[in-house]
């Protein structure tokens, strides 16, 4: 390394104090949310930021106050719970007052003091409302009657009297499938594809709506529309999505609650009184696309004054499972509009539009034609020879039946009464490319379509900045990916399979919070996986599943999500209620694990897949990812005060490292297996190598990556481990020069061919495995925050209340900047070389600390506030 600093140095360090003002509470959430609506959480959890320039500013004591009454309690008044004040400097705390009671708001607030004994200044009053919290519904599971086979989607509508002046009013709206809610003519909220993926015969989600502003004293009108979705697949695929268990026909339960100024209270719910009939939506499915036929447009069939003598009567049907519980997470919407960049007119019935970059979502058009005009829409990431939008990297595993449902095609058919606009409801889709084509003359231009970027909307909180464009366009793309795959739970890619792929889940969790705040949406997945788990502990490898996924290559290297995932919450929000929730998962996944392998080794799981070209072995990175398990559920058991199950698990993963190495590890060469970048990655990063070997091993993967000519040559497990192998071993320069190449094979060459995402296989000419946005190489956007930014939580203090901070200053980069949100506030590692030195500024958020450790070994622990270090060489 040529910048390893492995001279004398001076370290100069000075700490910048901004003016002693006086500190805040801030940014007050109730289950990570802020002011949640429809919580079925019987202890909420309450967290908060405190913000307090002053060098090591710190909470010594906090005290919460929970109330019925806002004004009360901004006057620190509690009818509910008050804590009390407690010498503390936490920010996650549970309620723990009265019993909570549905359909209740309820007020809160922190009162904290600092290091003086001074209080903050007062935090703004939140709040949360809860839900059901288990109560019985009062309205009927309905539907209209059809099969499962009936393509269009079914209308329903119901008109009400509200009697009295309005004070407030909830929409609690249970679903089998997806929907869409009408007040008056006006949709509810901006979420899409709710509720979320479940596995339905066992989980079904209900979502809340305040619809306050919606209904009118008097006459009202609701109407419900229903989609497919995952509950009623009806398109053909190798997944088997169409032969699930729960499948059926999309049922809804709506209970609609108001509450009149007078103080009583009225109830609106689903019931035989309403009506059905089909509309527009002629087919709708979440794989394929969306066929809307305008002429079957009922127009104000939502509103109190359609006349619906001609709708008929719906149907009772069973729920779909026994547990309908609050969907509590950030919904999917569609989060950013794309203009195209450019349009193509082939002729006067063909045009197509080019975003500029591949995202997840839908398109939007305008257009005007006569009646009867049918328009396609096909949606895809690359263009053939022709110029035209070329499917066949993405529609491999579709099985149609015939014709009628082409893939990621929507079919528009206009009613031919001026311009139409035209935007699915019930489906998503993976493009850069929309080409439209007519059946008859139209005209379109730029302005008539546009594309919109749909995910999960999950705050971002972390940046990187650089001097090298190339990994901060990277990093970009990492992330584009990312927000392209994540739809209530993280899924592989967006446009050929929309599954929940374990191992791309896990690879890619620490990118996913280093750079967005996602704890809802995986706590989400977590239950995905409870509810899939086998009694023995197996899981399949795509969750949730219509039943594939439980064969023979579901192992430890893609299932490992449940401990892998509840870990990486704990160290990323100091929360062990994801250790809690999940622990008895985690306990009979690995003891399974331990079932099929009594020497302590396994070949259950898929291996290195993908890799440039080297082969590793399928027992070695088995075990690890086994040895990983068992390690994350001894740590579990300790924090959990399970003490016997802590030194069981702890004693089975020391077993399962003496026989990896055993078997693998060669110590007098200090290599694993072959030796291929992947086999000596991954003990490295999965601390398997004993500690008198580590600095050989990190040797010899130096110079097997010289070998391979300085470019990767691994799949998707080396991917993980290789970049921080390499910079947590001391070659940091050399995961740099990996991580910035833009030759093939690298994360760089996508980029400098015109890729806006990750892809799927790092050849770009390959035939098979070539999604054009993937995430399961995604751990290098998280590499940029440890590996060269050096942020990384502290096991023993998580959640970054104490932050290890080791930055790189590697060759080729002039400087480079991460920050990133923790739950205490904004970290930020800036550095910058100047001279035959660097400069450093590190900014800590109040009520922590870091340890800082410089590239010669030396330690610097770090009270809050802000740092600048200069470093300088001797020389």
């Amino acid at each position: 390394m040529l910048f390893r600093f492995s001279q004398a140095v001076v370290i100069m360090l000075s700490y910048i104090s901004v003016s002693a003002a006086e500190g805040i509470v801030y940014d007050l959430r109730c289950e990570y949310l802020d002011n949640p609506i429809g919580i079925d959480a019987p202890n909420p959890r309450f967290t908060w930021k405190i913000r307090d320039d002053r060098m090591g500013a710190r909470q010594t004591t906090y005290r919460i106050v929970v109330g019925l009454d806002s004004v009360a309690v901004g006057e620190g008044k509690a009818d509910q719970w008050d804590s009390g004040e407690r010498a503390s400097d936490v920010n996650l705390v549970c309620y723990d007052g009265k019993m909570l009671k549905p359909f209740t708001r309820y007020y809160w607030t922190i009162q904290g003091k600092d290091a003086t004994g001074r209080l903050y200044s007062d935090a703004s009053v939140a709040s949360f409302e809860t839900g059901l919290m288990g109560s019985k519904w009062k309205g009927a599971w309905i539907s209209d009657g059809h099969g499962i086979d009936h393509r269009p989607a079914p209308y329903f509508r119901k008109t009400f009297q509200a009697g009295k002046p309005i004070k407030q009013a909830r929409a609690y709206m249970a679903v089998a499938g997806l929907y869409e809610l009408f007040l008056n003519g006006e949709r509810v909220g901006n979420h899409r594809l709710d509720p979320m993926y479940t596995r339905f015969d066992r989980r079904t989600l209900y979502v809340t709506h305040d619809v306050t502003a919606l209904i009118k004293q008097g006459a009202n009108a609701v109407g419900v529309v229903l989609g497919n979705g995952w509950y009623n697949h009806q398109a053909m695929a190798v997944w088997n999505f169409d032969r699930a268990p729960w499948r059926n026909r999309p049922a809804f339960c709506l209970d609609l609650h108001i509450t009149y100024e007078d103080g009583t209270t009225e109830t609106i719910v689903s019931e035989r009184d309403w009506k059905t009939s089909s509309g527009a939506i002629v087919s709708n499915n979440i794989y394929t696309a969306e066929h809307y036929d305008g002429r079957l447009e009922q127009a104000g069939w939502n509103t109190v004054d359609f006349d619906d003598s001609k709708w008929r009567g719906v149907s009772y049907r069973s729920a779909p499972s026994r547990q309908v519980v609050a969907q509590t997470l950030h919904p999917i919407r569609n989060v950013e509009e794309i203009r195209p960049k450019a349009v193509t007119r082939f002729d006067d019935t063909t045009y197509l539009f080019d975003l500029g970059r591949n995202i997840a979502g839908v398109s939007k058009l305008t257009v005007s034609g006569a009646a009867g005009t049918v328009l396609r829409l096909k949606h895809g990431e690359r263009l053939g020879k022709d110029g035209r939008v070329d499917l066949s990297n993405i529609d491999v595993y579709y099985r149609p039946v015939d014709d009628t449902d082409p893939f990621q095609t929507d079919i528009v058919t206009l009613k031919g009464e001026g311009p139409e606009t035209f935007m699915p409801s019930f489906n998503y889709k993976g493009f850069r490319y929309v080409e439209v084509t007519s059946s008859q003359p139209i005209q379109l231009d730029t302005t008539d379509l546009v594309g919109y970027f749909m995910h999960s909307d999950v705050p971002a909180v972390g940046q990187i900045r650089s001097s090298n464009p190339l990994i901060d366009r990277i990093a970009w793309a990492t992330n584009n990916a990312y927000l392209s795959n994540l739809f209530g739970y993280p899924t592989d890619c967006p446009q050929r399979e929309k599954n929940g792929w374990t191992g791309d889940g896990h690879f890619a969790i620490e990118t996913a919070l280093y750079n967005f705040d996602g704890i809802t949406v995986y706590e989400k997945w977590m239950a995905d996986h409870r509810d899939e788990q086998q009694p023995n502990g197996v899981l399949p490898d795509i969750i949730p599943t219509g039943g594939w996924g439980y064969g023979t290559a579901n192992g430890t290297d893609w299932t490992s999500t449940i401990a892998i995932i509840p870990w990486n919450l704990y160290l990323f929000y100091g929360d062990t209620k994801p250790l809690s929730e999940n622990y008895e998962a985690i306990k009979r996944y690995v003891d399974y694990v331990t079932q099929i392998s009594p020497n302590g080794l396994t070949t259950w799981g898929r291996g290195d897949w993908v890799p440039v070209k080297s082969q590793s072995s399928l027992e070695l990175t088995s075990s690890i990812y086994y040895y990983v398990d068992a390690v994350i559920l001894s740590k579990a058991a300790g924090l959990l005060g399970k003490k016997d199950d802590h030194e069981q698990y702890k004693r089975l993963a020391d077993f399962i490292k003496q026989a990896i190495n055993d078997k693998y590890l060669n110590q007098e060469t200090g290599i694993y297996a072959s030796g291929t970048q992947t086999e000596l990655s991954m003990p490295l990063m999965w601390h398997v190598v004993p500690e008198a070997l580590v600095a050989k091993v990190a040797q010899r993967l130096a110079e097997r990556v010289e070998v391979d000519g300085n470019h990767i040559d691994v799949g998707v497990l080396g991917a993980k481990a290789v970049l921080n192998a390499l910079s947590e071993n001391g070659y940091a320069d050399l995961a740099y020069t990996l991580a910035s190449r833009d030759t093939y094979p690298s994360w760089g060459a996508w980029v400098a061919a015109g890729a806006t995402t990750l892809l799927e296989n790092w050849d770009l000419n390959a035939t098979r495995d070539i999604s054009d946005n993937h995430m399961m190489f995604g751990e290098i956007g998280a590499w940029f925050f440890k590996g060269l930014g050096g942020i990384k939580p502290d096991e023993n203090q998580p959640g970054f209340k104490h932050v290890r901070i080791e930055p790189h200053f590697v060759k080729g980069l002039d400087h480079f900047e991460a920050t990133f949100e923790g739950p205490y506030g904004a970290i930020t590692s800036r550095w910058k070389k100047k001279g035959k030195g660097v400069d450093i500024e590190i900014i800590l958020p109040a009520n922590s600390t870091a340890t800082l450790v410089l590239p010669n070994g030396e330690q610097r622990v770090l009270p809050a506030g802000s740092h600048r270090i200069a470093w300088r060489t001797k020389s």
